[in-house]
């Protein structure tokens, strides 16, 4: 069977298997070969994939089966897994008691199971948990060659948005100023850093802050990060014309902010503003409120509209890429 694979030349495998690795991206089903000078790594999302990483089908061997949650249980439960923590969504208490019992016993190298137990809420977007298996709700994820320390009972955070984080990254310069508006623990202004950019991450959560500084500090970029926890509307002034990139990843409500993001934006200035509407004009509320509050004073105009995933039916989570230009 042929399976999508990144080939690479041998003595840069090891390097591209850690990045690979790092985001979550390595097929496990499969086995890793090597051929004719190449290393070919099977992955599971080949348009996650980095563009400066060739993607080949290929002919792999079946890596020999390590036990997992579905053998124990017989059908195949769901949960998302971040950092060494499974992650479910299960009303049933019993049925979650199951799955956290297979996935104690299963190969799988995960130490924590976590139910949820509300929905996201308040101004900061938290939710509770019940812990299942394990000590506590804190986690290390990594994503993209990043470190990301956080603990999901005191801040949002979607691994989810892994690939959509890394297409926006890829865009950043080196040199470059580059405002989160909504930074949480830092998954845009982390490898934004890492990128050569100078950020700043502003958020009202004070746990959310100081965790975007410790993942500064364990990502090496402390000096080009500064970490504001405040509303973004009220240091927009500070920061006044300062910015060559903007994150507005606030669905439902970044529309409120379009003041601040214009007070924030430099003389050409990219923003990327997302979204949730429905299905029939995904883009076009968003589109026309940044109009309102950018002209005349900036030329507006949208480089990418882009479908990030469904939310609920007949919604659509969508990221405008707009530029602003004096």
């Amino acid at each position: 069977m042929e399976v999508p694979c990144v080939r690479v030349p041998r003595e840069e495998g090891e390097a591209t298997r850690r990045e690979l690795a790092d985001a979550d991206l390595i097929d496990d089903e499969y086995e890793i070969s090597v051929a004719d000078g190449s290393l070919y790594v099977p992955i599971t999302d080949p348009d996650a994939v980095s563009n400066d990483l060739e993607v080949v089908a290929r002919p792999v061997e079946e890596r020999e089966t390590q036990t997992t949650p579905a053998d124990i249980l017989g059908w195949e439960p769901s949960y998302e897994r971040l950092g060494r923590a499974a992650l479910l969504d299960e009303d049933d208490d019993e049925r979650a008691r199951e799955i956290a019992d297979a996935v104690l016993d299963s190969d799988l190298p995960l130490e924590t199971v976590l139910n949820k137990a509300s929905k996201v809420k308040g101004e900061t977007r938290t939710r509770d948990w019940d812990i299942l298996v394990g000590e506590d709700t804190e986690v290390v994820h990594r994503e993209y060659g990043c470190e990301f320390a956080l603990d999901l009972a005191a801040v949002y955070f979607s691994p989810r948005l892994a690939t959509e984080r890394h297409r926006v990254t890829e865009q950043v310069v080196d040199g470059e100023r580059a405002l989160d508006m909504f930074a949480g623990v830092g998954p845009f202004v982390i490898p934004f850093a890492k990128r050569g950019a100078e950020c700043v991450g502003v958020d009202v959560n004070a746990d959310a802050i100081e965790y975007l500084r410790e993942n500064a500090r364990r990502n090496g970029v402390e000096d080009r990060v500064t970490a504001i926890c405040d509303d973004v509307r009220a240091v927009a002034d500070e920061y006044a014309n300062w910015a060559d990139r903007l994150v507005m990843n606030l669905p439902h409500s970044a529309d409120e902010f379009l003041e601040s993001a214009v007070t924030l934006a430099g003389d050409d200035c990219m923003i990327h503003y997302y979204d949730i509407q429905h299905e029939d004009d995904p883009f076009g509320p968003g589109e026309r409120a940044i109009r309102e509050a950018a002209e005349p004073e900036y030329e507006v105009s949208v480089e990418t509209r882009r479908t990030v995933r469904s939310y609920a039916p007949h919604e659509l989570n969508v990221c405008l890429d707009v530029r602003l230009e004096r």
